[in-house]
């Protein structure tokens, strides 16, 4: 049986030092991923599947089909010109995943000094691979800002039930598996693993674990995995295996398979699933769509109605909001009071609770930027997944459900994709049931409810 230990090890790649500081680099480049990838989809970037060429050009990057080189590489011209050459014999899940990381590494502060390669490292350092590990983090937020739903993911979660899906998303097994991370309540972590050195002999070392759902496997980034892990079978790509092991001191059963290895190393790295022993599937959550009025919720458990308001004005409307405000006239009159007085908090990414009756609360979450019409979407993606987790973090302190119109899609202009993948994200992965009503005689779902339509100003 496999055992593992610690290696102290810092970040110490002065590009990923730049980028973060003392802080955690992973948090900070997932965050920076999401950033770019919520103000491309809010300029009516359209998916899934998401295109990397597009968003390429949206971040002011050429991109060049080039034969001669193995992969992809990032440019810096003459005049700061920024430019992507990639193979374009490569497979094509494989083009995309490049681009992705290439765009991934825009997002450090210093990247025009060097020429980033995507398979063979120029005036390379040993440490570089901790800057090739946060691009592909970056590339997996970029490649899937929604999908896979939960509804996939019905019982117990295994490698050979998700390689199917990884192709038909046309990513790579590393992006997939880390979106899986973010949008299944199942108890299994993510992780992914590359040979200490470049050598046969060489043991594993944790890039980084990512619980997901009701996971309770944390492993350190750095942690040393025994030479005689089933990561070792895995010797090219594609090639799988599982096995029962003993990681950090807790029994384990691990799921993995070979992926390309970072540039200038000879053997694949190893992404996989890694659960508990014993640990048995919880119950499959998924959000459960009702024709209905959101203003008619049913149960008798504790119910939170979410909606979205904009940032600009203190009376409701149009809309679910108006429907709202009608239905529960004090919840109307509680906001408008709050946003008026409180005008320094009235703003994007606060949520305004409000106990209606018992075991009936409002949340009117601030993720809309201004009202009326607009060449682009007024919903605010970041704003919304803030509220979307404040929601959550309220509705499993008081074991509540939350219900909802098809929040962002009327007149706040947003991708219901996107938005149900953010609701998946916050609530649902976290146990917490959502039920997302449609007005029974609505011609379009995305028409359902012309939600936060806020058009009248105090």
């Amino acid at each position: 049986m496999a055992e593992s230990g610690r290696e102290d090890r810092s970040w110490t790649n002065p590009s990923v030092r730049v980028l973060t500081g003392d802080g955690d680099p992973v948090a900070r480049i997932t965050e920076k991923a999401k950033s770019l990838v919520f103000r491309a989809v809010q300029d009516r970037w359209q998916g899934p599947p998401f295109d990397p060429f597009w968003l390429a050009q949206y971040c002011g990057i050429s991109v060049v089909p080039r034969d001669d080189i193995p992969d992809a590489r990032l440019v810096t011209q003459p005049k700061g010109k920024t430019v992507i050459e990639y193979n374009p014999n490569q497979p094509h899940a494989r083009v995309r995943f490049s681009l992705a990381h290439e765009i991934g590494h825009t997002l450090f502060p210093d990247y025009p000094e060097t020429t980033r390669n995507r398979t063979q490292l120029v005036q390379g350092r040993a440490d570089d691979w901790q800057l090739e590990l946060l691009c592909n983090l970056a590339a997996a937020e970029i490649l899937m800002p929604s999908g896979p739903i939960s509804g996939e993911f019905a019982g117990e979660v295994t490698l050979e039930k998700l390689m199917p899906l990884w192709k038909e998303y046309d990513v790579s097994p590393e992006a997939f598996l880390i979106r899986t991370a973010s949008v299944t309540n199942q108890p299994v972590s993510i992780f992914a693993a590359a040979r200490s050195g470049d050598e046969g002999r060489s043991v594993y070392r944790l890039d980084y674990c990512i619980p997901a759902g009701s996971s309770s496997i944390r492993m350190p980034h750095g942690l040393l995995i025994s030479d005689d892990s089933v990561l070792k079978e895995c010797t090219a790509i594609g090639f799988t295996a599982k096995g029962f092991e003993r990681w950090n001191g807790t029994e384990v059963f691990v799921e993995c398979v070979g992926i390309p290895p970072y540039p200038g190393r000879t053997f694949p790295r190893v992404v996989g699933l890694v659960r508990e022993k014993g640990k048995v599937p919880v119950e499959p959550l998924e959000i459960e769509y009702r024709k209905g009025d959101v203003t008619e919720t049913r149960g008798t458990d504790t119910r939170v109605v979410a909606h979205i308001v904009n940032d600009k004005a203190s009376t409701w409307g149009a809309g679910a909001a108006l429907s709202i405000a009608r239905r529960w006239p004090l919840a109307h009159s509680d906001f408008r009071n709050w946003s008026i007085a409180r005008r320094e908090d009235f703003e994007l990414g606060v949520v305004h609770q409000f106990e209606v009756s018992d075991n009936l609360w409002v949340a009117s979450m601030v993720a809309q930027h201004g009202y009326g019409e607009s060449l682009k979407p007024r919903i605010r993606y970041a704003p919304l997944r803030d509220c979307l987790l404040q929601v959550s973090s309220f509705a499993s302190e008081y074991h509540a459900s939350v219900h909802m119109p098809r929040i962002g899609t009327g007149f706040a202009g947003g991708n219901w994709k996107v938005i149900e993948n953010l609701i998946i994200e916050t609530l649902i992965s976290r146990g917490v049931k959502v039920f997302v009503y449609d007005l029974p005689n609505a011609k379009d779902k995305s028409q359902a409810y012309l939600d936060s339509s806020l058009t009248i100003s105090p």
